[in-house]
């Protein structure tokens, strides 16, 4: 683990804890070399990708996002008065940190901490939060907060986190009940979480989310490849690719795929991969949860649910549980 060195500017401390190395070649060659073949969701994330999300959420299929920001704006009083005011607040994934926004002048945390992956959108969006909040102090992670972790210590005091998107439902049940426990470590006895998950639902309702009609969610998951080519030496023909999305109710989830559409080879880094007619990679799961199943899940790592806000359609829900 990369020792932490807190670099300070103005009102930010940067931390790098995360380990730069590319290991994409290593991780593709591994995936593909797999029966079924498969390829890490965060191969999703180049510029381009990055942008076609940010698209996807606007669509009128997509309900995640709009529900979750609707949620916040109605019930963030409540929100931050259960997490409590002049603390540290800790956010997973923060990204542009829009839907922290919704909170902050209600929490006026003594220290906020975003935690992200890439370094250079962490940073830029702690900039401009401290340019919009300049009482705001923040202490900015990248880290991969998938892998274990201990964050530097930054105090005593009383510790939170806000981890929203429904990004836990992108996790194996396992792996997302490993990362509640690691969130537990972070916000010690007593501490809090609040969490976007999204919900068991109508299976046209899910289906639709992810095959959307202007065809986005299509582009994204091909992205994949087309940043495989960009970043590895590798000839990967999107036309020969297809998007496959549909709910698993046995599962719990959205599995999405890319289907070959003919028998071809891929080469990479001197590397062939053979593909038949309708072999897939499996590029993501987004598993869903019913309120109770989701509250069983955070107690077996020992979290107890306090206050769940949902809407009045049953999509999404937002969930603050405190750490026994």
């Amino acid at each position: 683990m990369p020792q932490s060195t807190a670099i300070r500017k103005d009102a930010i401390y940067f931390h790098d804890l995360h380990d730069h190395v590319d290991t994409m070649a290593v991780e593709v060659h591994t995936g593909l070399s797999q029966s079924p073949k498969s390829l890490s969701p965060k191969f999703f994330y180049d510029k381009r990708g990055s942008e076609l999300f940010d698209a996807i959420t606007e669509l009128p299929e997509y309900y995640p996002t709009r529900t979750e920001v609707e949620l916040l704006q109605q019930h963030g009083k409540e929100m931050a008065e259960l997490l409590g005011r002049h603390g540290f607040l800790l956010e997973l994934g923060s990204g542009s940190s829009a839907k922290i926004r919704l909170l902050l002048e209600a929490l006026q945390p003594n220290v906020y901490v975003p935690i992200d992956i890439s370094r250079q959108h962490l940073i830029d969006s702690a900039q401009l939060l401290v340019r919009d909040h300049p009482w705001l102090t923040v202490h900015a992670m990248c880290i991969d907060y998938s892998q274990p972790a201990a964050l530097p210590d930054l105090g005593p005091g009383c510790y939170n986190a806000f981890f929203p998107g429904s990004s836990i439902g992108n996790f194996e049940p396992a792996d997302a009940l490993t990362l509640l426990r690691r969130i537990h470590q972070w916000v010690g006895h007593e501490g809090g979480l609040l969490i976007g998950v999204d919900l068991k639902k109508d299976h046209q309702v899910l289906n639709a989310a992810y095959n959307d009609a202007q065809g986005l969610t299509a582009d994204f998951n091909l992205n994949v490849l087309q940043h495989i080519n960009s970043r590895l030496d590798s000839n990967f023909d999107l036309t020969y690719f297809r998007h496959q999305a549909s709910y698993e109710p046995d599962k719990g989830c959205i599995e999405m795929h890319l289907e070959s559409t003919e028998a071809h080879q891929v080469h990479i880094n001197g590397n062939t991969y053979n593909f038949a007619v309708g072999e897939t990679i499996h590029t993501e799961n987004s598993y869903k949860y019913s309120i109770d199943e989701f509250h069983a899940l955070a107690d077996r790592a020992d979290f107890t649910p306090v206050k769940v806000w949902s809407d009045p359609q049953q999509l999404f829900s937002i969930h603050y549980l405190t750490a026994k």
